[in-house]
């Protein structure tokens, strides 16, 4: 009786904790590439972070101490994601920004670390760009979009 209700026990949590229990239909974005496209376009580590959702390392960024203004966008597509005047140095090691630019950014939940957590995509090609987290200034949004720097190119303002 105990091995039985162990067993029924142990199929219950895979069952509740297969990511198939998750699965949303795909979205659709404006721009879609098969992945030797995006491979050719993109360098490796752009293509590990923006096509597999990989995380470049914390500090290897330049866009993390950058103050200039101008506008990030997408390093895949060129849509703009961020405005520089919402940019904060979060003291993570990665570009962080209390918003995005409106409708340019999508929200995804992942679960690739065994728990939920908002995931921020290009809302053109659906390339990662990193994780939406509240602990970001209070005063604004209270939210903190910790971005991977090479999933963003940097456009400075005309003066």
């Amino acid at each position: 009786m105990k091995i039985r209700f162990s067993l029924l026990s142990l199929l219950f949590l895979i069952s509740f904790c297969s990511k198939s229990q998750n699965a949303v239909p795909k979205k659709k974005y404006k721009i879609n590439k098969t992945n030797s496209e995006w491979k050719n376009q993109l360098t490796a580590i752009q293509y590990y972070v923006l096509r597999e959702a990989g995380t470049e390392v914390a500090f290897s960024s330049s866009y993390d101490k950058n103050y200039t203004k101008g506008v990030y966008v997408c390093a895949a597509c060129k849509t703009e994601l961020y405005s520089s005047k919402h940019k904060f140095d979060s003291g993570t090691g990665w570009p962080s920004f209390d918003r995005a630019i409106k409708n340019n950014v999508a929200l995804d939940i992942d679960y690739d670390i065994g728990y939920a957590r908002t995931e921020l995509k290009c809302n053109t090609c659906g390339g990662h760009l990193g994780h939406s987290f509240s602990d970001g200034p209070k005063k604004t949004t209270g939210k903190r979009h910790c971005i991977n720097g090479v999933a963003l190119k940097f456009i400075p303002s005309k003066k």
